[in-house]
Parts: C-alpha cells; structure tokens; sequence
C-alpha cells in the first residue's frame, strides 16, 4: 500500500505530459467508457484546473453544472435553495435524451411507488427506471466528494459507449455536487489561501490546519448532516423538497475520515439499526455493497464494512433515506484535507482521495442498474406495508396543541409537513392523559399512512435498545423537543380526524381590546415573544416585567395574566423619548402580527385585585446587548446554536468574542455575555476580567460544558458532582466500548421548574430537557436558586447508563445566582440543541432577557 501511494503521489506532482488522457484526471481509473465526446467540456476548461489538482471552488462547481447542462442533451441545471450565506443550492438532473422527453412522465410514474403503491405492478416496474440521489460533501471541509462529482458528471454526460448508455437508459440521477456550499467555501479559502505552488504533507503547516470553526458546517455552524430530519434550515428544507419531489430508490452520501483510516462504505454496525427500519433494507445495503468491493479491489484501495458508523439515528443523509423508501449508503474516505498528507501508510495525494470517491459514485450507479428492479420493488413494497406498520403499532395516533404552546405546535407541524407526513385537524373535543385537545386548536397525526415508519421514528419515545453504543444521538422524540402538549392515541383515530392539514403558517397573535389608552400587557410563553420583547425595546420603549400575576380588565372583562407579562406604557416615561401613543399602538400590531403574541389594551393601571401595573414588583428590562464566546476553546456548533436563535430568530444582535480577545476587550459594551460549550483557553487575566464584569452588574449564562468553569472560577458557590467511575479492573479490549456505554450522547430527562422564579416565567411546572453531556450539578444550598431540578424518575426517552442515571436524580438542571451585582445562570443542559429544541429556548432566552431581574 505505501509503495502503491508512493507511485500514485510520483505520477500526480511530476510534470505534466502533453498527451491527454481520455478521463481528464491524473490517475487511472477503469471507467466502462469507450471514449469521452469532445463536445462536452472537460472541468478544466471551465474552471481552470484538473480535478484533483486544487480543490473547486463552490461558484466553480455551479458554474461546471452550468456548463455541462448548456453542452449536452442528457444534462439539465437546476437551483432549488439558497444558502443563509447567499450562495445557490444547486443541482444536475442526469438521463438519456430519450428519458429527457418524458422526464415528468417518469417523475410521476416513480411518485406512484409510495402515493399508491398497490396499483404499480412488476410489469410497470420493468419499464422503469431507477431514481438515484447522489450527495456530495455535506461537511464543507471532507472535500474529495464534490471534485469527485465533477467527475461523475463528465462521464455521464460526455462518456461513450454501452455502459455509460445503460446507466442514462436505466437511471434519473440527480446530482447535488455540495449539500453544504458555505462551509465548503470557508475551506477552499482557507487552504488555498495557505499552500504555495509546490504542496506539503506537513501536518503543522497551516494549509492542515484550519482555524475555528472550520469548513464542516454550515453558516451559523451546523451540522446539517444531523439536520435531515429536524429541518431546520434553509439548505435541509431545500434539499428535502428536492428529495420528497423525486423520492429516490437510491441515496448516496459522500463523506472523509481522519487521514490514517482507509475507506467505509455500509452496512454499518449491524446492532445499531433503527428497528423501525425494515431487514430487507439492511439486506439491499449488504449487497450494493458488493459493487463498491468490486470497484475498490480493482484499483487495490483498502476499505471496511461493519464497523464505527450506525444506522439509528434518522437525521443523517444515509439513514433518512432508509425510513423513505430507499436505500441510503454513507461513504467514508480518509482526508488529505489539503493536496498532500503525510499518514501511517504513508503520502496521500488529494486526488487519491478523489478517486475513490470517483470510483464508488460509478459503483453506485452500477448497482442502480444492475439491481433497478429490486430497489424499484423494495420502495413499492415499503409503502405497501405501511397499513401492517399501522396496525402492529400500539400507537395509533399522536395528538397536540396548539392552546398556549402555539407557534412551538406549528413549528412542528411545518416540520412533519416537510416529509410527507400527513396532519388533520381535531374533529371533535378530546382529553387523553389529562389533557384537554379542542377542534380548531389542536392536530392530528395518525400513523396509518404512508410514511408510518418515519412517524414512529419521529414522534415515539424509546428507553430500550439492542446496543448500548450510538454514533449520535438515541432519542429525538419530536412532540418533547418542540414542548409541546400532546399525548398518544391507542384507539382508532378515524373518528377523530377533521380536515386534512395541507400547510401552516404561523398565527394567533392578536391586540385584545385596543387601542389602549394607558398600557398594553403582553403575555410571556409565545416562541417569538423575545423577538417581539427586543422590538419594543429597540424603538425606545422601556417595558416593564411583571414578578406577580396580574388581575386586569380589558374590553370590560376582568383577567387573569400569568407572571412574566411584559408592561407596555402607552406613554413613555423617559423625558428624552420622541414615542408619540400613536407609534406605540401601531408597533404593538406589528409584533402581535409578526411575532404571533397576544397583548391585551388596557385602559387604567388599577387593577381589580393583586397587583397594580406599576407595582414595584414589576422591573424596568434593560435591552440586551450580548456578547457571546467564540474561537478556539468553545464547541463551535454550541456557539452557533446560540448564535442562529438569537441572531437568526430573535433578531437580536450577536457580538462573537473570541477567547483569546477576552482579556482585553471591553467588555463594558455588553450587558449579557453567553458561554456557550467553553472548554479551555480562558487566560487568568480574561477570567479575572470575567469576573469584575459580572460583579459590577453583567448576567454571565453559562451552558452545558461551561458551566463547570463558572464554578471552578469561584463566581458562585456551587458544587459539581463528581463523575461515576469504572472499577480498576476493565479489560483493555473492552475499554472503548466501555467508555461509550458512559457517554450521553442524547437523551430526554424530566425536570421540575420554579415557576416563580423569572427564568422559568411562561412555562409549566414539568419540562422535558435534552441531555448530551455528563455535567451533574448538586442542588444549591442558597433559597431561590434552583431554577430546575430533575426528577426522581426523570428518563423519558433515550439510553442512560446506570450510573449515570444515578447521578441524575435530583440534581440541578438551572441554577441562577447573584454575583455582587452581577448574575449568573447556570444550565446543566444545551437548551439550544441542534435548533430544533424549541421547547427549552425560551429558558436560555429568559436567561438573556430576564437574568437581570432576579
């Protein structure tokens, strides 16, 4: 192997020859084409490099799909997102000309398989042909994947003879060439900005070594290949029309590794599968294996199967489409990540690495056509049991609310739309588990439809399991992650289903009883009432929160408000304040319909009974201005959680403050500082910085994995507990699995709220939290501090291990401190996951806006 790679590296870096090859790249690959036409361009004359040579840019993969689409009659252009960076979603439908003229025909011929599926035959399914998504590079910085999907698109598209034809006779291939273009463009910049004209595969030079946050993930940090099935942002929902359009029977999924692995393609770890996802699946996987086995063992490329990587997890790109339908295959190439890497098997050129990805994708168009019936069958007959899913399942149905939960509830229902999940409205009244469900105010999810199986996957909750170990996370339980009130159905739904749900817009918000004349009161427990909160205090009003319960009246009728109401004068008291009533009556119908809030006229702040409105219970909110860590030493996708929900759905500006800046910022410009997944790299002088901040007045939040240095650092008085340990004895071949057993890699706990306190204004007392780290916190000993505790019995769903779970209970999920004038609130917890936890953001938000006022 490293004599193999010694060649390989001596024939990329020499001199070019003048002889062209008919594959336009530096290595040899048996391709099945007899010629390439020279109508089609080549990569390097549209962009200006050789693949391999240097990696693309993203503007220089969409202008080759444009390029190619305009010179072949077996290619079409398409865009079908952007990004929040601003850059396109693109991509490239790929058939035979003659397939090009019934192109909508196909498309819907396909569509049958899953919409009615007992009407298609095996006869139709003869004639059909295979739908294959190939997706390239989801992680910006594993960069092989799209530079290979240069490739694949020449040889589709300009290849000659009868293999090439039985692909584009026998497939639609649609061709993503970068699932992920912001983080993909941070990478190309940075190694190309950093390499010189002759490459090294020095691991200390800069061009291996990318800065925080790196090309992985998108915009504001995400992983959007966890993103699949939350849907959360605009690449994922774009991708995921795409996908729902077509409904492939294949999915590729082109990822790299670390330098010194060799090459993965699935099946995975076989005690890892989802168990809503049918054997036959699994089985289908096995066997398209053996053309990727086929293609690696002709150029001599080493490689693995069954081992690392699972298939639990629906989110990801090689998994969702196993729950669909489809087959999804993940891919796995040890990284050069710049041109040249020095790994145990020695040199690894970046066209190596291109190669492989190259061969497999042609593997996975083979297996397309050689196995196009059975996929085609294994799709038909997937939708055809769904009703047995149905049936076999104690669930029969899942109800929520929208009531007081509503824009979480329509949140969700967007995201369940998005898979084809179909919703119903409530048809008649209904109280399940202790909750009431009313028509009009409440959805309805049946499992017996077609995609039973995801709906399981999505909305079931799970404690068991055949393994212990997870690549990602065990449980997403979606009615818990949006906090939502819900409940599951074990009778018949029929005779509860009302119309069918064909979208949702966000709604019901609402100025009861205006315009005021003296104040207006909006009520604390709606997504969007930060953003609507921050608006009013951008616009120079000076709102005031309400500690009690209010007792008011409005339009004549006397009413209760829950504490954490927010106190709108209608005229300001600041003298320097240019607000006429007019401007404050118009902004309040604004946020009532864009923020979907409820605020109720109020006409005299003499209240019937409690409270008056400028009780001096109630505090005047100063507006946030926050400043969040950032760099090297935080976890940059926590950061971009945090980052994304203020800045992105809050609308409130972020200022990111880099670790290493902190010692000597100034951080008097910041009333509210985030540490958000902080590690390391806080000198004393930054921490001591810290700490004279918060003492002179500044709300610190600190969540997950930085609370530790917050207490470590001495600002509060509180204990961590100590971590279980392993008994001495453990055997070196099982240390590995061992220690994952001990990791939380996602799991759902119960936690019992202080609802009087301000932190947890607009919640009820019981809240699900999402738990991915190992961080127990005691209770504190100082009255009013502990925000929330976990249960006695606090699992819901996922896999904890005993001792872990030992640890758990009763210990402390929030604390909130004063800190000499300052505050410090401290979360066990990552109440910002992954942007789909909507149910716990308004507590990291309370934090932010109400950390003050405590």
């Amino acid at each position: 192997m490293r004599a193999l790679i010694a060649v390989i590296a001596a024939l990329l870096f020499a001199p070019r020859s003048a002889t062209t090859q008919q594959l336009p790249f530096s290595l040899p690959v048996e391709t099945g084409a007899t010629t390439y036409s020279a109508s089609v361009p080549t990569p390097e004359q549209v962009i200006g490099q050789r693949v391999g040579d240097r990696h693309a840019r993203p503007d220089q993969l969409v202008d080759y799909l444009r390029a190619v689409a305009d010179a072949s009659d077996r290619v079409s252009f398409h865009v079908h997102g952007m990004t929040y960076g601003g850059r396109p979603l693109v991509h490239a439908l790929i058939t035979s000309p003659a397939n090009r003229t019934r192109l909508e025909e196909i498309r819907r011929a396909n569509l049958q398989l899953s919409e009615a599926p007992g009407s298609v035959s095996d006869a139709e399914i003869s004639r059909m042909p295979t739908v294959v998504y190939m997706g390239y590079s989801v992680h910006g910085n594993e960069a092989s994947g799209s530079d290979a999907s240069l490739l694949t698109l020449y040889h589709l598209a300009a290849g000659e003879g009868p293999t090439v034809q039985s692909m584009l006779d026998n497939t639609v291939v649609i061709l993503d060439p970068s699932l992920n273009p912001d983080g993909r463009g941070r990478f190309v910049e940075w190694v190309t900005a950093n390499r010189g004209r002759v490459p090294t595969s020095d691991a200390q030079d800069r061009e291996h070594n990318e800065p925080w946050p790196g090309g992985r993930t998108n915009h504001y940090l995400f992983d959007l290949n966890r993103d699949w099935l939350p849907a959360q942002h605009p690449e994922s929902q774009a991708r995921l029309t795409l996908f729902h359009h077509w409904r492939p029977q294949l999915h590729t999924d082109f990822h790299e590794m670390g330098g010194d692995a060799t090459y993965f393609f699935q099946p995975g770890v076989p005690s890892r599968n989802n168990p809503n996802t049918p054997q036959r699946v699994h089985d289908l996987t096995a066997e398209v294996a053996t053309y990727h086995a086929r293609a690696l063992d002709r150029i001599g490329s080493l490689y693995y199967t069954r081992e690392s990587f699972d298939d639990f997890y629906y989110g990801k790109g090689s998994t969702y489409p196993d729950v669909n339908g489809a087959i999804g295959i993940l891919f796995e190439q040890a990284s050069s990540r710049g041109l040249l890497a020095q790994t145990s098997f020695g040199l690894l050129p970046y066209a190596f690495t291109v190669r492989n990805q190259f061969v497999t994708s042609l593997s996975s168009l083979e297996a397309a056509v050689a196995m196009r019936e059975t996929l085609l069958r294994h799709q038909r007959d997937f939708y055809r049991e769904a009703a047995g899913v149905a049936r076999r399942s104690p669930v029969k149905a899942w109800v929520f609310s929208l009531g007081e939960d509503r824009t979480r509830a329509q949140a969700l229902a967007q995201m369940l739309l998005r898979h084809r999940i179909r919703l119903y409205e409530l048809a008649r009244p209904l109280t399940q588990g202790g909750t009431s469900f009313r028509p009009g105010e409440a959805y309805v999810v049946p499992v017996d439809q077609p995609q039973a199986r995801l709906i399981l996957g999505a909305m079931e909750r799970r404690t068991e399991f055949e393994d212990s170990l997870f690549y990602d996370v065990s449980t997403w339980t979606s009615p818990l992650a949006f906090g939502v009130q819900h409940a599951e159905i074990r009778a018949n739904p029929a005779g509860m289903l009302g119309a069918p749900v064909a979208e949702v817009e966000p709604d019901g918000g609402a100025v009861v009883g205006g315009p005021a004349t003296y104040a207006y009161v909006m009520e604390w427990g709606r997504y969007l009432a930060p953003r609507a909160l921050y608006r009013l205090q951008e616009a120079g009003i000076r709102p005031l929160l309400a500690f009690e319960p209010l007792e008011t009246t409005v339009a004549g009728e006397r009413r209760r408000i829950d504490r954490g109401a927010i106190i709108i004068p209608v005229t300001q008291r600041d003298a320097s304040s240019t607000l006429a009533p007019e401007q404050v009556h118009e902004l309040v119908n604004r946020i009532a319909r864009e923020d979907h809030v409820v605020v109720y006229a109020v006409g005299t702040g003499l209240n019937p009974a409690g409270v008056d409105l400028g009780s001096r219970s109630a505090q005047v909110l100063e507006m946030p201005r926050v400043a969040l860590l950032a760099g090297p030493g935080t976890r940059s996708n926590e950061v971009g959680e945090a980052w994304h929900l203020l800045s992105e759905r809050m609308g409130i500006p972020v200022s990111l403050l880099n670790v290493s800046a902190v010692a000597r910022a100034d951080l008097g410009r910041y009333n509210t500082l985030v540490m958000a997944g902080y590690g390391s790299g806080l000198s004393q002088a930054a921490a001591d910085r810290i700490k004279e901040w918060v003492r002179g007045g500044g709300v610190l939040v600190a969540t997950g994995s930085s609370a530790p240095w917050v207490i470590a650092q001495e600002l509060v008085d509180e204990r961590q507990k100590d971590l279980p340990r392993d008994s001495v004895w453990v055997a070196y071949a099982d240390v590995e699995a061992r220690s994952g057993v001990q990791r939380i890699g996602g799991s759902i706990f119960e936690a019992e709220l202080d609802t009087s306190h301000p932190i947890a204004f607009g919640y009820d007392r019981r809240v699900p939290l999402f738990r991915d780290d190992r961080v127990f916190l005691h209770p504190s000993r100082q009255p009013g501090a502990n925000v929330a505790l976990y249960t006695a019995d606090p699992l819901i769903s996922g896999h904890i291990s005993t001792e872990n779970l030992q640890q758990i209970r009763g210990s402390a999920a929030i604390l909130a401190r004063r800190a000499g004038n300052g505050r410090v609130v401290l979360f066990a917890d990552n109440p910002n996951f992954r942007a789909f936890w909507y149910g716990t953001n308004g507590l990291f938000l309370n934090a932010v806006f109400f950390g003050q006022a405590f």
